[in-house]
């Protein structure tokens, strides 16, 4: 399986959408300070918009995309032509690069869709009333910690780099190991051609 460049293009491309989206939403973090009610003496958290939970749901959906292609197009290193045959078509050491390529790009994924997630979750949390049902006025707002947004765009690069990773190891050693089998095939094909030509140019 040779290396696709539109596999790599949309990968890629999907990343970044999913890095520049979590800049973004590290970016536009809601925040909320505390106002008196004009309807009684109680307190309570005013917040600005929630765009980044939105850009935050945007990343975390576009790096899922870009890992279901990579795991996609390789078959998730189980069902790949050359790997499946037992060798995996090359040497150990091949495929411990493959093997070690594929654990790191799953936990890179995993771990910055879990920082968008928790992210956008977080910042979707108001706690406009809780004044009210704690009986005593507000002193802070609930908001998002910051860097929770940075951590998963950094951790997105990260996991683009290890599916890069995976999938140039992967395709090498599946295309490789292919072409090893048919070109010994080839050989062994004309190893046994050539005595029956030479048998017939005696014969007459």
């Amino acid at each position: 399986m040779a290396i696709s460049v539109p596999v790599v293009a949309v990968a890629s491309s999907l990343h970044l959408i999913a890095f520049v989206l979590s800049v973004a939403a590290e970016r536009r973090r809601s925040t909320g300070r505390v106002v008196p009610d004009e309807y009684d003496e109680r307190t309570y958290c005013q917040y600005d918009s929630d765009v980044s939970t939105a850009y935050g749901l945007s990343a975390f959906a576009a790096l899922l995309v870009s890992q279901a292609v990579v795991t996609g197009v390789t078959r998730c290193l189980c069902f790949g032509r050359g790997l499946s045959r037992g060798v995996g078509g090359g040497d150990g050491g091949s495929r411990g690069c493959v093997v070690c390529s594929f654990a790191l790009s799953w936990i890179m994924f995993l771990v910055a869709e879990a920082c968008l997630l928790a992210g956008s979750a977080r910042n979707a949390y108001h706690t406009k009333y809780w004044g009210h049902f704690e009986a005593r006025d507000l002193t802070s707002c609930t908001t998002l910690r910051k860097g929770v947004f940075a951590a998963a765009a950094a951790f997105t690069l990260l996991s683009m780099g290890a599916s890069f990773w995976y999938y140039w190891s992967h395709s090498k050693t599946n295309t490789g190991g292919w072409q090893k089998h048919r070109n010994e095939g080839l050989g062994m094909t004309d190893h046994h051609d050539k005595p029956n030509s030479e048998f017939e140019s005696v014969k007459i």
